[in-house]
């Protein structure tokens, strides 16, 4: 009997496709410290590509064409940088204040509410008291630590732009590399894949930008209508936490509310802050990420909001940014291959049309006795 003969039961398959998927993203969380860089520098790389190969054509060596193209890079991000680190100097300046006026408040509303459902307030308001205490003073263990986060961020950062450089040098060997493990009979459809890959990541990316851009600028501009502080460093921090798919304009509304409470005499502020993000999170919704991002990228909803709780499960805040760009890679690839065209359609938005879904259902229920 020939190894094509063998057929396996159902939860045979069922239990070694469970074994290598927990197999896969075990190795996957052991090793985000590696995978995780190299994973940005490929995408950077392949977003810097364009320019790169622009200098080229003016017979600039390619070494001296990469070195240039990242040095722009690093001006660039180093501008934004420290425009980023200058607004947010003056709100770290006024936080301990902002943390002081914000558990003043809360502790009148708990008095409050305490008064009205006669509850003792003595023991909320000794937690209230000590998280003060907490976000105020911090530990020196916790300086240790976040001193050693911020060393091994400062590593990762120094190692992506030599990933970055040597993936871009190395660009013909690693593509002839994938041609030959392929095979040269799959070479045309390998070249078409690679391309595809090229093209969605480079469009996505800039729509995320386009987007970040658009989004950046109605917040701030909604927060200096209404008179909120520090309006430009919460409109970028509100535009960047924006770009995680379906939960970070839920975490981006919470900050600005805060300041609104701490800072205007009414409370109203922090509901027309929630009213203001609100409808610019329709237009965000409606508007700008099926027109400018959503378009380069085809993933319903489910397995969107699904693959970035996975990747914050995986490899944190990084993971979420970059869940949605793997996934798209993901379906591309199954749309090429025949035997996991089905999967393909599945990470798709199309949906059956209503028609030919009444249709099932009306044979399912002619079927039935």
């Amino acid at each position: 009997m020939s190894e094509e003969d063998i057929k396996f039961p159902v939860y045979i398959k069922v239990t070694i496709l469970l074994i290598g998927l927990f197999a896969f993203f075990t190795l996957l969380y052991i090793g985000r410290v590696i995978i995780v860089p190299v994973v940005f520098a490929t995408i950077f790389a392949i977003v810097l590509h364009p320019f790169v190969k622009f200098f080229v054509r003016f017979r600039i060596n390619r070494i001296i064409a990469i070195a240039i193209v990242l040095l722009l890079t690093f001006f660039v991000l180093a501008a934004f940088g420290a425009l980023i680190i200058s607004e947010a100097g003056k709100l770290s300046e006024s936080w301990p204040v902002l943390v002081e006026k914000f558990t003043r408040l809360l502790n009148q509303n708990i008095s409050d509410a305490a008064d009205y459902f006669n509850k003792d307030p003595q023991k909320i308001h000794e937690w209230i008291s000590k998280t003060m205490s907490e976000l105020i003073n911090i530990s020196t263990s916790a300086i240790g630590h976040s001193l050693f986060i911020i060393g091994s961020a400062l590593v990762v950062l120094f190692l992506i732009p030599v990933y970055i450089f040597l993936i871009l040098y190395y660009q013909p060997l690693l593509l002839d590399f994938i041609h030959k493990l392929f095979g040269i009979n799959n070479k045309s459809r390998v070249s078409e894949i690679i391309s595809q890959i090229k093209n969605l990541i480079q469009r996505y990316l800039f729509g995320l930008f386009i987007e970040a851009v658009i989004v950046a600028a109605l917040d701030t501009a909604a927060l200096l209508i209404l008179g909120i502080e520090y309006a430009l460093i919460l409109g970028i921090i509100g535009a960047l936490l924006n770009t995680i798919p379906y939960i970070g304009g839920l975490v981006a509304v919470a900050l600005p509310m805060i300041v609104a409470l701490v800072t205007k005499s009414s409370p109203i502020y922090a509901i027309y802050v929630l009213i203001g993000y609100y409808f610019i999170q329709l237009i965000d919704n409606h508007y700008i990420v099926p027109i400018i991002v959503a378009s380069k990228v085809k993933i319903n909803a489910l397995f969107a909001i699904i693959v970035v709780l996975v990747g914050n499960a995986i490899w944190g805040i990084p993971g979420m940014f970059l869940a949605i760009p793997l996934l798209a890679i993901v379906k591309l690839i199954c749309d090429h291959i025949e035997s996991l065209k089905p999967w393909g359609f599945l990470l798709g938005y199309t949906m059956p049309p209503l028609l030919e879904i009444k249709k099932i259902l009306k044979k399912i229920i002619i079927k039935k006795p």
